[in-house]
């Protein structure tokens, strides 16, 4: 089993910048970096969407236009830990934020990633 432990959320001003890491740890750590890795969010009363992805070498792929060009996914397999910064931050941008890994594929469906965090409360406030 992975465990993931996601940090870094908090309250933050509009234009404001946070930076969310995840972190794992278990007996199957070893082949963890070469899985993809996901950030997904879910606001209140909508449902949760994936932010994005990435794989085991750093490639990544954004699915909300949104966040494009403000979110930045990036991991480091040495300390096994998932990060995603957060600059130019919105009020829409208020979620809760959940790490997942293992999927075999670069995809944004939930369904494929076996293990998750608990989430990390954002608040962006106007």
């Amino acid at each position: 089993q992975v465990q993931l432990v996601e940090s870094g959320g908090g309250l933050v001003q509009a234009g404001g910048s946070l930076r969310l890491s995840c972190t794992a740890s278990g007996r199957t750590l070893s082949t963890l970096s070469t899985y993809n890795m996901g950030w997904f969010r879910q606001a209140p009363g909508k449902e949760r969407e994936a932010v994005g992805a990435i794989t085991w070498s750093g490639v990544t792929l954004y699915y909300v236009d949104s966040v494009k060009g403000r979110f930045t996914i990036s991991r480091d397999n040495a300390k096994n830990t998932l990060y995603l910064q957060m600059n130019s931050l919105k009020p829409e941008d208020t979620a809760v934020y959940y790490c997942a890994a293992g999927a075999r594929l670069l995809t944004k469906d939930e369904r494929s990633y076996p293990y998750w965090g608990q989430g990390t409360q954002v608040t962006v406030s106007s």
